[in-house]
């Protein structure tokens, strides 16, 4: 299992798509601090670079390039097989596979997220922001490795989900924003510390509930379908 954590985080950052990782967290963090700069009320700013920037675009996004990149690119070009005809339980390869995609989204998500909130409001603010980004990471990263086993075309959509059912639907369909991950981060991060910056649109157990659910049973389905891959010893 250590080895193959391994192989995915040397493939993932051996690759130009790692490069994507960096302009979201650089552009987050030099916004926040011209606000902080020029004395902009965060009240001005703080909602929209946060939520707006942050927690909306930034973390989705890092967790679709890295949760597609840690295993659809070995689907794609059909070097999976060489991974399912090692001796190793498809368990322990999700495990590998999405124990990469959590740490690498969330160390580069989470921590941009916590200056950001610090320079807005407080050092406990980008805390809550950081520990929120966390339980993004996992939620959003079991659901792209996934999707990377569904489909030939994960990023499409998962920028589906990203854009249309988080970004759209999210804003006007109250119902929707019980399957959205960025609703469960948000109130996580406002109910840590409660701030008028953050505004939750659902309730601390939903989200806690909702986002266990996105993780495990995405797992679940991860293995599932890696499983059928090597019975139909096809990848697709």
């Amino acid at each position: 299992m250590s080895t193959v954590a391994w192989i995915t985080a040397r493939g993932l950052f051996g690759r130009r798509r790692v490069l994507l990782l960096l302009p979201l967290p650089m552009l987050l963090v030099g916004l926040a601090w011209l606000c902080r700069a020029y004395d902009v009320d965060p009240a001005e700013w703080g909602a929209p670079v946060l939520i707006g920037l942050g927690l909306a675009v930034l973390l989705p996004i890092v967790s679709l390039i890295v949760g597609t990149g840690v295993l659809g690119s070995e689907v794609d070009d059909g070097t999976i097989v060489h991974i399912l005809t090692k001796p190793l339980p498809r368990r322990d390869i999700i495990m590998a596979k999405l124990g990469v995609a959590v740490v690498v989204a969330a160390a580069t998500a989470a921590i941009p997220l916590f200056v950001a909130g610090w320079l807005a409001h407080s050092p406990a603010l980008g805390g809550a922001l950081a520990a929120a980004a966390v339980v993004g990471a996992f939620a959003y990263s079991a659901l792209f490795v996934l999707m990377s086993l569904l489909t030939r075309r994960p990023v499409l959509l998962g920028l589906v989900y990203i854009l249309v059912w988080e970004g759209l639907l999210g804003r006007f369909v109250s119902g929707s924003r019980v399957l959205s991950i960025q609703q469960y981060v948000i109130t996580i991060a406002d109910k840590i510390t409660p701030t008028t910056l953050l505004d939750g649109k659902v309730s601390l157990p939903v989200a806690v509930v909702m986002g266990a659910i996105f993780v495990l049973g995405c797992a679940v389905a991860s293995v599932d379908r890696l499983r059928s891959f090597s019975v139909a010893g096809e990848t697709s």
